[in-house]
């Protein structure tokens, strides 16, 4: 009951954030990644923390089912932190995501990384799968913690664009959050209480699409079986930025390889 009643306390605050976000996701995260001043494991982005951990989780799989003579794409890159992870077990490592701000970010964070490039790119935008084939032929495809901040549409059209951009010899690991409750009882989850919101929550309530969770029903709808096959999947623990201490937050998560049929 004192749970239930936090939570209710801590509505006011939560929506005095929320309704500052632009409707528009695009200029919802240009906005974000503009105001971003500090990243890394003690920095203002949510889900920057440290990688060693949770990186170890997908290592195994990646040699297993990707080809790794193909080279990987990042999608909704961010700093760029995952894509310079990747660029060490791939010959290119191309990391996309809306906000010029992110791209700007990841570049300057990338100075002296070899076989890493990033660009400014929606796909959830028709075609553009198709482009980066063209581009870059089969390649495999890299995706954390996009699907749950996307509506049903463009969880749709990203994976059809995912679906051109994979062909025949690529791969895409995807890795979502899949906390099961409430908003409000996943803030808690990450630290928030009446009063206290730390300020990478703070942030991302004030600037980006609500989340919601990502599991094995999520994932059956966005990538039907007609074109997907999948060929691992499972839980996962998604590390965050600290919220109590120094210790990183682990929130619940899923995984899942997909090969196009």
């Amino acid at each position: 009951m004192r749970s239930f009643v936090d939570q209710l306390r801590m509505v006011p605050e939560v929506a005095r954030l929320a309704s500052g976000t632009p409707r528009n996701t695009t200029d919802a995260w240009e906005r974000y990644w503009a105001s971003v001043r500090t990243t890394g494991t003690q920095g203002e982005v949510l889900w920057d923390a440290d990688i060693g951990a949770e990186a170890e989780q997908y290592a195994g799989v990646l040699e297993e089912r990707m080809d790794v003579a193909l080279p990987i794409v990042d999608v909704g890159c961010g700093n760029g932190q995952w894509t310079r992870w990747l660029a060490g077990r791939f010959p290119a490592a191309v990391g996309v995501d809306v906000a010029d701000s992110a791209v700007l970010r990841a570049r300057a964070e990338s100075l002296g990384v070899a076989g890493v490039s990033y660009r400014t790119l929606d796909l959830t935008s028709p075609g553009t799968g198709g482009r980066l084939h063209g581009e870059f032929g089969d390649a495999n495809v890299f995706i954390r913690g996009v699907f749950h901040v996307l509506r049903p549409k463009q969880r749709a059209q990203l994976a059809a664009n995912a679906l051109d951009l994979v062909g025949t010899r690529g791969r895409l690991l995807l890795t979502e959050t899949n906390y099961r409750g409430t908003p409000l009882a996943y803030m808690q989850s990450l630290g928030a209480s009446p009063g206290r919101i730390p300020e990478p929550l703070r942030r991302a309530i004030g600037n980006i699409p609500v989340p919601g969770h990502f599991g094995a029903a999520e994932r059956r709808a966005a990538f039907p079986a007609r074109a997907w096959s999948t060929l691992a999947e499972g839980r996962v623990s998604i590390e965050a930025v600290p919220m109590r201490g120094t210790a990183a937050t682990a929130i619940p998560g899923y995984f899942a390889m997909l090969g196009a049929r």
